[in-house]
């Protein structure tokens, strides 16, 4: 009984190809019984017709195809803020933080009730993430943070370029990137010149450019 959908599903493909090639053949038998002036007025007329159709969809999916994006990320924006509102665990926190801010493009728009817990959660975590295995979570804290455009934070970004790990520096840069921190703008020049690791000097370099924009 489960396999029942499926199987006319397959029926009913067949049934709907046969209908196209008769529809085709109808097409193809009607066209060759109309005069030579009636096809041509249709093929002045249709072609252009159907150009126009075609541009006026396009044009029109691509706004209502924006829009429906947008409404979805707006959804989703407010599913992940109640979530973590909710949310008391820490790397809970964390994670739907990380979420939140990915899901808004790195942008705070709509985030304003959030915006405090969310820098004090990124720099706790950035301050206090010191183990060995905990660089990565340490970095995202450092680019996410930058997202937030609260200036408080640039010694912060600034002090983790001097960090061990090589993951830390380049979201450090990031974040002092997305910051537009013309006031780190020496301290990205030092990592774009001297920093052993390839991916720290190409975020800094980036960051450089920002600030440039």
């Amino acid at each position: 009984m489960i396999k029942a959908p499926h199987s006319e599903k397959g029926q009913l493909t067949p049934a709907l190809l046969v209908l196209f090639v008769i529809l085709i053949i109808a097409g193809v038998w009607i066209w060759k019984r109309l005069s030579p002036d009636t096809q041509d007025y249709l093929v002045d007329q249709t072609v252009p017709m159907a150009a126009i159709g075609i541009v006026t969809v396009l044009l029109l999916f691509i706004p209502i195809n924006a829009l429906r994006r947008r409404r979805a990320k707006s959804k989703e924006r407010t599913r992940l803020l109640a979530l973590f509102e909710r949310a008391t665990g820490q790397e809970k926190r964390l994670d739907l933080a990380f979420a939140l801010l990915e899901n808004n493009d790195y942008r705070i728009d709509g985030l304003d009730s959030a915006l405090p817990a969310l820098r004090e959660l990124f720099v706790t975590t950035l301050q206090r993430a010191l183990g060995d295995k905990q660089h990565r979570i340490r970095g995202m804290a450092a680019s996410h943070l930058g997202a937030l455009q609260d200036r408080s934070v640039i010694l912060l970004l600034v002090k983790a370029l001097e960090d061990d790990h090589a993951y830390v520096r380049s979201c450090a840069a990031l974040g002092l990137g997305r910051l537009r921190a013309t006031e780190a703008r020496e301290r990205l020049k030092t990592a774009m010149e001297h920093d052993w690791d390839q991916t720290v000097r190409s975020r800094a370099r980036e960051a450089l450019e920002r600030l440039r924009e």
